[in-house]
């Protein structure tokens, strides 16, 4: 018996042998290789120690955002939680994350491109483990069967030169409408294509030095001319205000497609070595391009964080970033991780988008405020594709988004504060 009461207490007092701790993970639910991708991530983080255990509840998409604030409400949000990167600044001004800085390693966030961080005042408050770019989308037999140089990286199309080039294939008949602009895209399209050509003129959404001023800066020279160039290429016929589909470029009837990588592997594979990749146009300050997806990051109410970031620095790790741009084809956000994969290490076919994300990627403006900035900004573009003077356009817009800030009291920034942002 007494050695039966001796055993017993053994193991009672046996850390090792105690269940592992759960920690609650949100997700939005996609729907696709990204959800079997994060499902390995988490099963092989569970695999690997016995501490903790990760725990998925993928939430429908358009719901994701309004399950967090209700959650937030009553006390029941879980350790960690997905963000598409320009809305962590609301998430940890409305106080539902927290600072990464001391909880994550130094050394795993320090490699990561701009596309794996979320800031929010000069905190850190998600890191993320891939990115897409923008890219300008051609065929090589195309353009020299018009004698159109390749842009690239080094030596990418001016925008004036970007203009004449267009003008020069609908002169030739063969392109009705010579560039794809996603006009059938919506939302979130507008300020992530569309305002690295602010930043490529030398102008902003909003002065990020203290992201409270917008006027001047959306409503200045230099912007107004990104938006009457952006005008110009409806007026003079370049791009269709209203495309009938998305299929212009794969059919032949545009001679350039302004988009993404997620259209990497189809046009690969349609076109193989007749695609070319090339960079946006340079509106004098070269080119720019949006960064960052989907991030992580760890809420206030977690009472695990310690373990919460346990599960981020594992997703960082460069071996697992390398996996999940395996399994998902997404751009990894550390050159590290690039050199593991088949299609970004140096060399390989798809370098080229991680070189635009080290070269020209431009994070959106780290403000709670970017949510109305964004949908500002997307009436403007919107007004100036139907004919609306870009000068008219603008100068509503930072009425906008300048009352909104007021309304919201800075946002937590006033004069004396630095955004902190790049």
């Amino acid at each position: 018996m007494k050695r039966l009461i001796c055993t017993l207490l053994v193991a009672w007092t046996l850390p090792a042998l105690a269940a592992p701790v759960e920690i609650r993970l949100w997700r939005h639910d996609t729907g696709d290789v990204e959800m079997v991708a994060s499902r390995a991530a988490v099963q092989r983080f569970n695999h690997a120690q016995g501490r903790w255990k990760v725990v998925v509840e993928a939430i429908p998409q358009g719901s994701y955002t309004e399950s967090i604030t209700a959650a937030s409400l009553v006390g029941q949000l879980p350790c960690i939680i997905a963000m598409d990167q320009p809305t962590v600044p609301n998430f940890a001004w409305a106080g539902h994350i927290r600072p990464l800085d001391g909880l994550l390693p130094a050394s795993a966030v320090a490699p990561l491109l701009e596309g794996g961080l979320g800031r929010y005042r000069g905190a850190l408050y998600s890191v993320g483990q891939f990115d897409v770019v923008l890219a300008l989308f051609a065929r090589r037999s195309q353009l020299a069967a018009l004698g159109i140089r390749i842009a690239t990286p080094d030596h990418p199309y001016s925008a004036a030169e970007f203009h004449d080039v267009l003008v020069k294939a609908k002169r030739g008949g063969r392109y009705r409408f010579p560039l794809d602009l996603n006009g059938r895209f919506k939302g979130e399209w507008y300020s992530y294509a569309f305002s690295p050509w602010l930043r490529s003129a030398g102008t902003d959404l909003i002065d990020r030095r203290d992201y409270l001023r917008v006027d001047g800066f959306l409503n200045g020279d230099a912007a107004v001319g990104v938006g009457r160039y952006y005008g110009r290429l409806f007026k003079d016929g370049l791009v269709e205000r209203i495309p009938a589909d998305d299929k212009a470029f794969e059919q032949g009837r545009v001679l350039f497609h302004y988009t993404g990588s997620w259209k990497a592997r189809e046009y690969a594979q349609q076109f193989g070595d007749d695609l070319v990749v090339m960079p946006p146009p340079d509106f004098g300050q070269g080119p720019k391009i949006g960064a960052a997806s989907w991030q992580w990051g760890i809420t206030r109410s977690c009472r695990q964080p310690e373990g919460a970031a346990a599960f981020l620095a594992h997703l960082i790790a460069p071996a697992e970033m390398a996996a999940a741009s395996r399994d998902t084809g997404l751009v990894p956000v550390t050159a590290q991780s690039a050199a593991l994969t088949e299609h970004y290490r140096p060399g390989g076919d798809w370098r080229i988008y991680f070189e635009f994300a080290q070269r020209f990627a431009q994070p959106r403006p780290a403000t709670p405020g970017y949510p109305a900035i964004s949908s500002a900004f997307e009436k403007a573009m919107a007004d100036i594709r139907s004919g609306r003077d870009a000068a008219e356009a603008y100068d509503e817009a930072v009425e906008a988004i300048e009352h909104n800030i007021a309304r919201n009291g800075g946002y937590g920034f006033d004069a004396r504060t630095a955004g902190g942002s790049k």
